[in-house]
C-alpha cells in the first residue's frame, strides 16, 4: 500500500513517514498543499494523510481539489483543531476520518488499517497462498508451518505478491506499491529483492511459488 502524507511540520511528517514505513507501507511526503496536489495527481496512492493547516493550499481546499479530481481513496485529516465545527468542515470537504494532534501512533496505524480495509469487509489478519501463510499483525511468514525470516521490505514485497497471487505484476507495479517516490527505476533493487525472497521462500521446497514471466514481471503461483 502506498500512502501520501501532506504535513508542513517536518518533525511530524518524518515521524509519520518512518513509523508507517516500519509498518510496511510505501510513504511519500509533501510539505505544502500545492506539492501535495501535484504528487496526488501523478502517483497512485491508496490513502492520503492530510494536515488541515498547510502553506500554499490549505487542507480543506486540497481535500476538495482531490475529490473534484476523482481521487477515490480514503483521506485521513490531521489537525490541532478539535472543535466539532472543524471536524464537520473536514468531513464535509471529503475526508473520511479525522485525527486530532497530538495523537498516539498506534491509533494512527489503526485508523490507516481501517480506512484501507475493503468497504463492508472484516480486516484480514492472515493471507494464504498454498502452504505460504502471512500474519499481517505480527508481520511474520510461514511456509509449510516453517518460519520464514523476512525484513520489513521483504515482507511488504511478499504481501504484495500474495495479494496478487496468480496475476503477473510488473516491476513498475511493484515499485509503485512497495517502494516510494524516491525509488530509482534504473537500479536492479527489485530483482535483487525477488531473489532474496526466493532464497527464503522457495529454496528448500520442491514447488517454487515465485516465478518470472519473461518480459512482463513476476507472479506468485500457489
Amino acid at each position: 500500500m502506498r500512502i501520501l502524507v501532506v504535513e508542513d511540520e517536518k518533525k511530524i511528517a518524518e515521524f509519520v513517514r518512518k513509523g508507517l514505513k516500519a509498518e510496511g507501507y510505501a510513504v511519500d511526503v509533501a510539505l505544502d498543499g500545492e506539492q501535495g496536489r501535484i504528487l496526488a495527481g501523478t502517483g497512485a496512492y491508496d490513502l492520503v494523510i492530510l494536515d488541515l493547516r498547510l502553506p500554499k493550499m490549505d487542507g480543506l481546499t486540497l481535500c476538495r481539489t482531490l475529490r473534484n479530481a476523482k481521487f477515490a481513496g480514503p483521506i485521513l485529516m490531521l489537525t490541532a483543531r478539535d472543535t466539532v465545527k472543524d471536524k464537520v468542515l473536514g468531513l464535509d470537504s471529503g475526508a473520511d476520518d479525522y485525527l486530532t494532534k497530538p495523537f498516539d501512533f498506534e491509533e494512527l496505524v489503526a485508523r490507516v488499517r481501517a480506512l484501507l480495509r475493503p468497504r463492508g469487509a472484516a480486516e484480514p489478519t492472515r493471507l494464504q497462498a498454498g502452504d505460504l501463510v502471512l500474519d499481517l499483525l505480527a508481520h511474520t511468514a510461514e511456509r509449510a508451518s516453517r518460519p520464514v525470516p523476512l525484513t520489513a521490505k521483504e515482507f511488504s514485497l511478499l504481501e504484495y505478491l500474495v495479494r496478487n497471487a496468480g496475476r503477473v505484476v510488473s516491476r513498475a507495479m511493484i515499485a509503485e506499491h512497495v517502494w516510494d517516490i524516491h525509488f530509482d527505476s534504473f537500479t536492479n533493487v527489485i530483482d535483487v529483492s525477488i531473489n532474496h525472497l526466493r532464497a527464503k521462500v522457495d529454496r528448500d521446497f520442491p514447488v517454487k511459488l515465485i516465478q518470472t514471466v519473461r518480459g512482463r514481471g513476476y507472479v506468485l503461483k500457489a
